[in-house]
């Protein structure tokens, strides 16, 4: 074998190591717990693990757990090897500890490699198009069944994770307002666009409102995310708005704080005289979607991709899930570890007022990511 030539073909960065960590670490331990809403175990629920399904170059493999050993079978249901599940330990630890001493963008690492290639396991990632980055069969205790699912991998190994990512599809338009003269147009738009501090986008914002001018929601920059958030709630644009402002204002920046500013605020005018927690249960819902199959580009159906659930990789090494079953604290976990946060206004072409018609206009972009 060109051990070299493969070792190049499986390099990748932390984020797509991890998703290799998570299949070793899950065939070696063959049960994963639920977290809580701050990712600790939960002890008291868990599912053992029967399979691990991956696809290679058109091929269907089943990585079945069967007492201490783990059988490799192909589509056509012949058993190609069988490995001792303690081979698939060593190698997560292995991995886990390589992956905490090296900096850099993009790793590779030939002895997990050569093992993973033994085992049939060519591709370092699943498709970016889908959430759901691995598939699953456990025994569910609750309903004594085998279902197969997908469950989207986030890992606290590398960086921070996104949850949705950006674009200038995630761009909303702002109407700037009093109206002003053609003169004044020209004057206030050379002069906040020419703010240029680490932090512009915000100074930008934080001049306007501080000065008294209004920021109005107009429109998204994607007509698609638009109805996609629609098909959540009919007013999630203009709230996730509001949101925005607020985080470039330098008012809050966690979902949670933004949460808590929406609630105190009511900008969207709910009758709130019986406590309901109306933008609450709205974010957690929009950010559950997006955690499991809404994006940007695509028309959102409601049909979640990653049918299971997230899978958390923490800083230790363990993992916990969230399954859809206990919602409560997957969506809980959702609102407390995901925050806003800025991207490339020059590649996402935000954050300088513009001219429309004789009025003026700021986008603002959405990105979320995970603590």
């Amino acid at each position: 074998m060109n051990l070299k030539k493969e070792v190049q073909k499986m390099k990748g960065n932390k984020g797509e190591w991890s998703e290799i960590y998570t299949f070793l670490k899950l065939l070696g331990d063959g049960i994963i717990y639920a977290g809580d809403e701050n990712s600790n175990t939960m002890n008291s629920i868990f599912y053992p693990l029967i399979s691990i399904v991956r696809e290679e170059e058109g091929n269907f493999y089943y990585y079945n757990r069967e007492s201490t050993n783990i059988k490799v079978i192909n589509g056509d249901g012949n058993i190609l090897l069988t490995v001792n599940d303690q081979r698939f330990r060593e190698m997560s630890e292995s991995l886990y500890h390589s992956l905490g001493m090296m900096s850099g963008r993009s790793f590779e690492f030939p002895k997990i490699e050569e093992f993973l290639n033994n085992i049939n396991v060519k591709k370092m990632k699943s498709d970016s198009s889908i959430k759901r980055d691995i598939t699953i069969v456990v025994h569910d205790l609750n309903t004594n069944t085998s279902p197969t699912l997908g469950f989207s991998i986030k890992s606290r190994l590398g960086g921070n994770s996104t949850l949705l990512n950006s674009g200038e599809t995630t761009n909303f338009n702002f109407e700037i307002s009093p109206a002003l003269d053609t003169a004044s147009n020209i004057k206030l738009k050379s002069l906040v666009n020419a703010i240029d501090s680490r932090s512009k986008i915000k100074d930008r914002i934080k001049y306007l409102l501080s000065n008294r001018y209004l920021l109005d929601f107009k429109n998204i920059g994607s007509k698609n995310f638009k109805l996609n958030l629609q098909m959540i709630d009919t007013l999630l644009p203009e709230m996730v708005g509001e949101m925005l402002l607020y985080y470039y204002n330098g008012q809050a920046t966690t979902m949670k704080e933004l949460v808590d500013l929406l609630e105190e605020n009511n900008p969207l005018d709910f009758d709130q005289s019986s406590d309901h927690k109306f933008y609450e249960t709205k974010i957690k819902n929009f950010l559950t979607d997006v955690a499991l199959g809404m994006t940007p580009q695509k028309k959102w159906t409601g049909l979640y991709d990653a049918t299971g659930g997230y899978i958390i990789v923490r800083e230790d090494g363990e993992i916990v899930c969230y399954h859809i079953y206990n919602r409560n604290e997957f969506q809980e976990y959702l609102l407390r570890n995901t925050f806003l946060d800025t991207p490339s206004s020059s590649r996402y072409r935000f954050g300088e007022i513009y001219e429309s018609q004789g009025k003026l206009f700021i986008k603002l972009n959405l990105q979320i990511r995970f603590h």
